[in-house]
């Protein structure tokens, strides 16, 4: 019986041969213009320095970039677009597309729900890198980050989710998340300017997927 064709080793030279763990930015490409977004906006507004520091450890460190971003209930949006609006067009969204903007090198993935996981094709992505460790940063931490951590750690993937650099509507809600986060989905939640990339990768290969791990702050 035909089967298919057989899948493929590697994406020819387009992703990195081995990457163990990968850096999810998650809806932090949002225009932001719903109602009652101004606290969230201000808390992202401060948190966007604080995830491209990490986003530039990580490169230095050989740890992929991948952008998680809503459709926004549209089937033909497309992730460059929806920068450019972020960039372009006055929104209260874009100091933060600014700082955050994607590179050429990064990958992306358009979600249609609160998931990164659910109906997206991060799962074959992450297949072919070979990421077994997640670090998951951006908006919100109630909701989209919560979510997609749970579809996560039910796929045997470690968690990674600096305290530092995810936010919610309001800090009450965002420190209920990432408790949950750390407590039930075995996460470390070390903040991202302690948070040893180096270290985290050498334990990649020594921890079992989803079994959790111990913090990877700098000794």
């Amino acid at each position: 019986m035909n089967r298919g064709p057989a899948r493929n080793a590697d994406l020819h030279g387009n992703v990195p041969d081995n990457a163990p763990a990968a850096l999810l930015l998650i809806d932090v490409i949002n225009a932001m213009d719903f109602d009652g977004a101004g606290p969230l906006v201000r808390q992202a507004v401060a948190m966007a320095p604080r995830i491209a520091a990490l986003k530039r450890r990580a490169r230095a460190a050989k740890i992929p970039a991948i952008y998680i971003n809503d459709n926004f209930g549209r089937w033909q949006s497309d992730f460059r677009a929806v920068v450019e609006h972020c960039l372009d067009d006055g929104v209260p969204g874009e100091p933060i597309a600014r700082i955050l903007r994607p590179e050429d090198d990064d990958y992306f993935v358009l979600k249609p729900k609160h998931s990164a996981f659910f109906q997206t094709t991060l799962d074959t992505l992450l297949a072919y890198l070979g990421a077994r460790t997640l670090i998951l940063t951006g908006i919100a931490g109630n909701i989209c980050i919560l979510f997609s951590a749970n579809d996560a750690y039910m796929r045997d993937y470690t968690l990674v989710v600096p305290a530092d650099c995810c936010v919610s509507n309001t800090q009450e809600e965002n420190a209920s998340a990432l408790e949950q986060i750390r407590n039930v989905l075995k996460a470390d939640i070390t903040s991202s300017d302690t948070l040893d990339l180096d270290a985290l990768i050498r334990s990649c290969s020594g921890s079992p997927a989803g079994s959790g791990r111990e913090s990877s702050a700098r000794r």
